[in-house]
Parts: C-alpha cells; structure tokens; sequence
C-alpha cells in the first residue's frame, strides 16, 4: 500500500507542497493540516475515543471524538465529515468551526481546524482506528486531566474551548 501524502501549508493554512505520512510524523517540524471533532449528545457529553494500540502517535490515550488528516486538495470541512464517518460512523452531521491553532509536539507540528457538533446519532466505532469509544461528562474530563489518560492535543482542545461545555460553545458562535 502507498503512504499517503499529507499538504504542507504555512501557518495561515495555504497549501506551499506536500510530503509524506512518516516525513511529517518523523520529527520534522513539517506543518501539516488536521481536523478535530468534538461530538456532543443531547444531554452535552461529549463523545471521546480511546485510539488504537496500533497508531503511530498516541497509542491507547483517550482523544477527540474525531481527529485526522486533511488530505489534499480538501477541505477542513470536508476532512472533519469524511473522518466523522471513517472512525465513528457518524454521517449528514451538522458542524461548526470553533478555531484553528498550530500544536507542537516532539515529533510533528499541525495546524489544528476545531470543530463540534451535537447529534442524536449513536457513535459505531471502527475498531482499526480506535479501540473503544463513549460519552463523557465535561466534570469527569476535567478530573482526569494530567493523569495521562488522554492525548496531549486534546488536552490543549480542552483547555481552550470545551472545560465550559456545549452550551458556552453554542452560545460564542
């Protein structure tokens, strides 16, 4: 199977080249573009995935409810509804942009599009991309935050805009 190839963009988001998976993830600093999104029900849990044993960063830490790459030539909005339905099955979602930020770890910088959505729609996770999956109260993320449990980026995600919860969310757009 081919690797697949990732945009390069500068840090406004504008496409400048593209490389590979392993380039970008090798420790290079290549900025490339991802999606995070949140998933709330009707009651304001939020939805989180635990990620797979087998993926490349972040093994087995509890994450956003969608996250992946832009492929090229797509959009952000458009990544966010074709991942929503790869990892969790989830389809004709309605979703709203919440910001976009760069987040820097020791092996890879993203330019990181946020954005959420409520749903009555039962999340079914593919079990190649994720091992477990399931709703979370905003009080119960907040007490296990630092404890190693969940990815570092949605640690920031959290930090910046979901501690208040769906209601503060839905309330700033």
């Amino acid at each position: 199977m081919q690797e697949e190839i990732f945009p390069l963009v500068d840090e406004q988001g504008n496409v400048i080249g593209q490389a590979t998976r392993s380039q970008c993830h090798s420790g290079s600093k290549l900025l490339h573009p991802v999606i995070h999104l949140h998933v709330f029900n009707e009651a304001g849990k939020l939805y989180m995935q635990k990620r797979s044993a087998t993926k490349d960063i972040q093994p087995n830490k509890w994450d956003s409810s969608v996250g992946g790459h832009i492929d090229l030539n797509e959009t952000p909005q458009q990544a966010a509804l074709r991942e929503a339905g790869e990892e969790i099955g989830l389809k004709d979602l309605t979703i709203h942009y919440i910001d976009k930020y760069i987040i820097e770890t020791d092996r890879e910088r993203e330019l990181t599009y946020c954005f959420y959505t409520k749903t009555n729609q039962i999340p079914k996770v593919d079990m190649k991309e994720v091992s477990d999956g399931r709703f979370w109260d905003i009080s119960e993320i907040s007490q296990q935050l630092g404890k190693n449990i969940f990815t570092p980026n949605f640690e920031l995600d959290f930090g910046h805009f979901l501690s208040k919860g769906f209601n503060h969310l839905n309330n700033t757009k």
